[in-house]
């Protein structure tokens, strides 16, 4: 008996001795038309064992062999494919075509494997998009916010900071056109639509640094949108307590059409306010999208968009309480009078496309914006400040705001440029020329009486603050720009070389700029999960009209003059970030990992007031920006894409020559996630939910500089959630009688708009009591709210 057990034990050891076998795929990766797929992934589903394609779609994996295993080919963009195979041995060539994926209305859920080698990110867009919870109404800016390095701490408002700059340097293009904002908005509650239609688009590019040469000239990020080309008849209807939007599209082989209509109007989100009256916000849009192939090689797109946005406010009162729980305050307003806003804009563009071969596109590119823009508002408030602990009242007074302002702005483009693949190459080049011209009526006081702020002089009551601009301008900018990414294969593994310059010349000041940019990305053999990159680049923001009004005071009037000597501002980047793919509870992850700085040369310094920014109209500072962002992302729920983000920054500046300051825009941190999630066993229950925490900006007395906004804001905390029902799926077809067979999806959904009931402060009103004690009271944003929607695809 024991000498069996002792040959049972030698037996068992000399099977474990025995090293497992191995088996060896090797193979190319090609689309429909056989062009290689170049960094595909190539992975043995159940095991941490995986590799990524060459640049000529061939690939070779070595690993364990077993009774039974399956490979998975997969790439953004194109369909995922399975191979399976029992008790594989040797050497196996295995060639694989991934066809494209055939992209849904808004059911784009890829999961993110698209290997990021340079400074733009391709953004997977979730799932029915109009399923999330939005209080702006936005979509798209939503998602963006959430991403690393980006905050935002106005919900009304579909604008953001990109690693400490301002709204005003984020350039937004659709389809390769630099799209602009109304210029006077100033609360986010005037705001209207977006210009980024989110039924419309296709796929999402974004950059929080060390973008391109291609893209223009701004200091912070680049938002990239490029709008589909449906190939089939469709169409999305969607209504809610905030509006409504219809979508409707049409395509073939050579013409696709799509066009949508948008209504919005936060008026029930606004009730929430502290300030309450009658307000009547209305935002409306048109948007049409034509794509044409005349021939094999000539191809016309066309983009149109419309917009009136119209903002009236009939205040009544309002009753703020504010402090400590031991020194609790109470300002209460009652108001007479109205505002009246109106914002109206038109936009359209062309572009001609030659494409004499495959490897070789020429663009022929105009646009044309314009908009004229309305503020007008006659407000008288008589308020009181009250200690609630001692039941006294502190101080009283008045206050009267008066404003016509009026603004029109024409912006024409015309742009040529090229696209050649050589090789491993892909040379891009373009020039531009660009025409603004901008013409305004501004006429705005502030009257304030509160005891001890503002004493009569010579037995009159001088304005706090008194405006008169009458101006107008008229520049050209010339841009060209040149820049080649180079990939290749060496020992250290796959790289990707972007390298590119960009000139302009601006006819106000006569300023000709010289803006090098590099980024260099690294897939290392040694580990082909992770990915390395590093990117630089000196970046010129050209002023944009506001940038360049400049104000003197006289006889207790400032009046705006133009600057004729303003200069571009200048951000030069250095940026350090690495990927790492990975799996986790047998789900993929992704972390990210970017580490920037940025050193800030002929800034003009700005204050912020709610969502309008006001400049100094002059290059009287220098500065700096600093900072790690860190994103998770992957499947927490399995089956469903979400992710959190951490940022830290530091931003700081020097006004002539003083000391340094926090930036208007310096938030030490940022903590964002998105989460989404269903029901076990079912695909009619879905959750979306958007969490944003963030440290609270700098401010400080209205109409000062900025040395005197030594104080903090809280941070700002906020928790939006939206569940949505599927009450009908029709996707598959079974639904063939009555009016169920001209439907595909039926959704219900209801959002819980800051669930937590948290008061976030947006800005502060300064009143002073009988004793000259100055207090600033917050002006809080929008309280929890519910809302109900349906959404209707065709």
């Amino acid at each position: 008996m024991k000498l069996k057990l002792y040959i049972l034990f030698l037996l068992s050891f000399a099977a474990l001795a025995v090293p497992a076998q191995k088996v060896t795929f090797k193979g190319r990766i090609v689309n429909e038309n056989g062009s290689p797929i170049e960094i595909a992934n190539v992975k043995v589903v159940g095991e941490p064992v995986g590799t990524v394609a060459d640049l000529n779609g061939n690939y070779t994996l070595t690993c364990d062999s077993r009774d039974s295993l399956v490979l998975s080919f997969s790439m953004v963009g194109y369909q995922t494919r399975k191979r399976g195979f029992k008790n594989p041995a040797d050497t196996i060539i295995l060639n694989v075509m991934l066809p494209s994926l055939d992209f849904s209305l808004q059911e784009v859920e890829i999961v993110e494997k698209e290997r990021q080698m340079g400074s733009t990110q391709k953004i997977d867009m979730p799932g029915k998009l109009r399923l999330n919870p939005s209080a702006s109404g936005g979509g798209i800016e939503d998602i963006i916010k959430s991403q690393a390095g980006v905050s935002s701490h106005n919900e009304l408002s579909s604008q953001y900071n990109v690693r400490g700059g301002n709204f005003d340097e984020n350039s937004v293009y659709v389809n390769g056109i630099e799209v602009y904002r109304p210029l006077l908005i100033r609360a986010g509650q005037q705001e209207g639509l977006s210009f980024v239609n989110p039924d419309m688009v296709g796929s999402i590019a974004f950059s929080t640094g060390g973008f391109e040469a291609k893209y223009g000239d701004k200091m912070s990020s680049v938002l990239d949108i490029t709008y589909r080309k449906p190939r089939e008849s469709e169409a999305v209807a969607s209504a809610g307590l905030l509006g409504g939007s219809l979508y409707a599209g049409w395509g073939n082989s050579r013409v696709s059409f799509s066009n949508s209509v948008r209504y919005k109007s936060n008026r029930y989100l606004l009730g929430t306010l502290d300030t309450k009256g009658e307000y009547e916000p209305e935002f409306i849009d048109y948007q049409a999208f034509l794509d044409w192939r005349i021939t094999g090689k000539l191809n016309l797109s066309i983009i149109g968009n419309i917009a009136r946005n119209e903002y009236k406010f009939t205040p009544t009162d309002r009753t703020t309480s504010f402090g400590t729980l031991e020194n609790v305050k109470e300002f209460k307003v009652y108001f007479d009078g109205w505002e009246n806003d109106l914002f109206n804009t038109l936009f359209g563009a062309a572009a001609l496309n030659y494409a004499p071969n495959e490897y070789n596109l020429f663009t022929l590119q105009a646009s044309a914006f314009n908009t004229n823009e309305e503020e007008t508002y006659d407000i008288i408030g008589e308020y009181w400040l009250d200690d609630i602990n001692s039941d006294r009242t502190m101080g009283v007074g008045g206050y009267m705001e008066h404003a016509r302002n009026y603004l029109e702005a024409d912006v024409r483009t015309v742009a040529l440029g090229g696209k050649h693949y050589l090789g491993s190459n892909d040379l891009r080049w373009g020039v531009e020329w660009k025409s603004e011209e901008f013409s305004d009526n501004m006429r705005e006081w502030e009257l304030r009486d509160s005891a001890g702020y503002n004493i009569p002089s010579a037995g009159v009551l001088r304005p706090v603050y008194n405006l008169l601009s009458r101006s107008s301008c008229s520049s050209d900018k010339l841009s060209a720009h040149l820049q080649n990414t180079y990939k290749f294969s060496c020992s250290l593994g796959v790289v990707s070389v972007n390298a590119g310059v960009r000139l302009s010349y601006w006819s106000w000041n006569d300023e000709l700029l010289f803006s090098p940019r590099a980024s260099i990305g690294l897939i290392p053999e040694f580990n082909k999960d992770l990915t390395l990159r590093l990117a630089a680049g000196v970046y010129y923001q050209t002023p944009f009209y506001k940038e360049m009004r400049d104000t003197v005071t006289a006889g207790g009037i400032t009046s705006v003059v133009l600057n004729k000597g303003i200069k571009s501002q200048r951000s030069i980047h250095f940026v350090a970030g690495c990927d790492y793919r990975f799996t986790m509870l047998g789900r993929p992850f992704k972390f990210t990992a970017e580490a920037y700085y940025k050193k800030l040369d002929n800034l003009i310094p700005y204050n912020v007031d709610n969502v309008r920014i006001v400049y100094y109209g002059e290059n009287c500072a220098k500065g700096y920006a600093t900072g790690l962002d860190m994103k998770l992302f992957g499947e927490f729920v399995p089956g469903t894409d979400s992710w959190i983000t951490l940022s830290l920054l530091d931003t700081k500046e020097r006004i002539n020559g003083g000391d340094w300051l926090p930036r208007p825009t310096n938030s030490k941190f940022n903590l964002s996630l998105y989460f989404t999630d269903f029901f076990p066993g079912t695909d009619r229950w879905k959750m979306s939910l958007q969490g944003a925490y963030a440290d609270g900006l700098p401010f400080g007395p209205p109409h000062t500089g900025r040395e005197k906004h030594s104080f903090n804001a809280p941070a700002y905390k906020r928790v939006d959630i939206g569940m949505s029902y599927r009450l009908l799926n029709n996707e598959d077809g079974t639904h063939r009688t009555g009016l169920q067979r001209y439907l595909r999806n039926v959704w219900l959904g209801v959002d819980a708009f800051n669930l937590l009931d948290i008061n976030n402060v947006n800005s502060y009103y300064w009143v002073s009591d009988v004793d000259n004690h100055n207090y600033a009271v917050p002006n809080y944003l929008t309280g929890r709210q519910l809302n109900v929607r349906v959404l209707v695809e065709l």
